[in-house]
């Protein structure tokens, strides 16, 4: 009996039906030609291969979400799922339910986890990182003595600069106790007080850089009270270490050379910096310069101005008649009284001839009057007559006395008299009279002068009049 052959609808059915007998499994294999998640549905689509099988795996949106990992090709993943056959394509396909890293894949992915925790504190904050010097004049490196890690950056810093001193701290770089090596060897280094410290290995696979992975050895870099470089493997390795360290180098000969400046390279430097420094100064002193002659000129004018002013003022007082010639106020108020002595004079004549022809009218009328009179009217005449006469000289006398003492007094206050007493006019170095002695000062040049010329002195002492009680 002939075979009835099967549609492809009915063959495809037939697969998928006995494919979905197959309970679920566990496979672990290496991701390749990873493709994800798609943009629209957030599915990831991939192949995991060994050495002689390949099987295509769909890893829904929501599986790889709630994985935590990050697929690219290359990791070793283990995946929990089943088989299922896409009717349209007659495909096989591993679905994959439950997705985790394995061997290196989880070392990366426990790596990535306390690197995000560690980031989330701000250990790797780039404002929380200290400066290295620019100039170490002594750097600890932290690092294994049985390397040639070791000679290839005592042999850099020699050959950049060998001024810089070095000293060196021995730790483990490598299996189960090494961070706790690296970390007392971070302490010694700096309880040394080094201006840096240089935590350096070789290169080697991710699991043999693991131990600068490790926390413990995150947060002793991070706490570290000198600043820490960090030179761990080659080109692409990159540590924990690496992103908590305050500089992060591809190699310990890089990290060797950040903290040893080139001898040749600074004295270069060095140089231009001294043009520099010289041409700016240059520049500086010219502007000074140039301040300072529109200051002096400045100045100058108005010292000028203030001279010129203050030399007017001086004349001005010069030129007061006080100052200038006090004789001439002397000789004015003279003046005055013999012109006032004078108009006393003629009034005192003017007051005789008055009264003097007064009496000879009375004496006409008495001599008139006497041949009329009796003996006792002629002698009372006789009388009045004689104390007339003694009267006059009386009044007269007495204008004579009014006259003399106004005379006497004008006289006592003549500054001229004063002077032919004995006394001097003194005036202090601004040309002003020097009524006080609080007015002078020792030293100073004085003008004094007398009843008959003036001379010039100067001051040795100032003795103020003892004050009375």
């Amino acid at each position: 009996m002939a075979v009835r052959p099967l549609s492809v609808s009915a063959a495809v059915g037939l697969a998928r039906r006995t494919v979905e007998d197959i309970p679920q499994i566990q496979v672990i294999g290496e991701v390749s030609g990873f493709r994800g998640p798609n943009a629209r549905s957030g599915h990831c689509y991939f192949s995991v291969k060994d050495e002689s099988a390949a099987m295509d795996v769909i890893v829904w949106r929501g599986v790889y979400q709630g994985s935590g990992v990050q697929l690219r090709d290359g990791l070793e993943v283990t995946m929990s799922g089943s088989f299922q056959v896409y009717e349209r394509s007659g495909r096989l396909s591993f679905v994959a339910r439950r997705l985790s890293l394995a061997g290196e894949g989880l070392l990366r992915q426990r790596v990535a986890e306390l690197a995000r925790r560690l980031e989330a504190e701000g250990l790797m904050d780039p404002a929380r990182k200290r400066p290295v010097p620019s100039f170490c004049e002594r750097v600890c490196v932290v690092t294994s003595l049985s390397g040639a890690v070791i000679d290839d950056v005592k042999r850099t810093l020699a050959r950049r600069n060998p001024l810089v001193r070095i000293d060196v701290v021995g730790c483990s770089v490598q299996g189960p106790d090494a961070p706790a090596t690296i970390v007392e060897g971070l302490r010694a280094a700096a309880a040394s007080a080094p201006d840096a410290v240089l935590l350096v290995r070789g290169g080697g696979s991710f699991e043999d850089l693991m131990a600068f992975n490790d926390e413990s050895v995150a947060r002793a870099v991070a706490t570290c009270p000198v600043p820490v470089v960090t030179g761990i493997g080659h080109e692409p390795d990159h540590s924990i270490a690496d992103d908590v360290a305050d500089r992060s180098c591809s190699t310990p000969t890089a990290a060797a050379e950040s903290v040893a400046p080139d001898t040749v390279s600074l004295t270069a430097a060095l140089d231009r910096w001294g043009q520099r420094l010289a041409s700016s100064f240059s520049h500086r002193l010219e502007g000074e310069s140039r301040a300072l002659d529109a200051l002096a000129g400045r100045m100058g004018q108005a010292l000028g101005a203030r001279l010129s002013l203050e030399a007017a003022r001086v004349e001005a007082l010069a030129a007061r008649p006080v100052l200038s010639g006090p004789e001439a106020v002397v000789d004015a108020r003279r003046a005055t009284v013999e012109l006032m002595a004078d108009d006393l004079a003629g009034a005192m004549e003017g007051l005789l001839r008055s009264h003097g022809a007064s009496l000879d009218v009375q004496g006409s009328r008495l001599g008139r009057a006497a041949s009329a009179v009796t003996a006792p009217s002629l002698a009372a005449l006789e009388s009045l007559s004689g104390r007339l006469g003694r009267a006059a000289p009386s009044v007269t006398r007495r204008g004579e006395e009014a006259v003399r003492r106004m005379a006497a007094s004008l006289e006592a206050l003549s500054p001229l008299k004063v002077i032919a007493r004995g006394y001097a006019i003194v005036r202090g170095p601004d040309g002003t009279v020097a009524s006080s002695v609080a007015s002078l000062s020792p030293g100073d040049s004085v003008d004094v002068s007398v009843s008959d010329g003036s001379f010039t002195a100067t001051v040795a002492a100032c003795t103020p009049a003892p004050t009375t009680r």
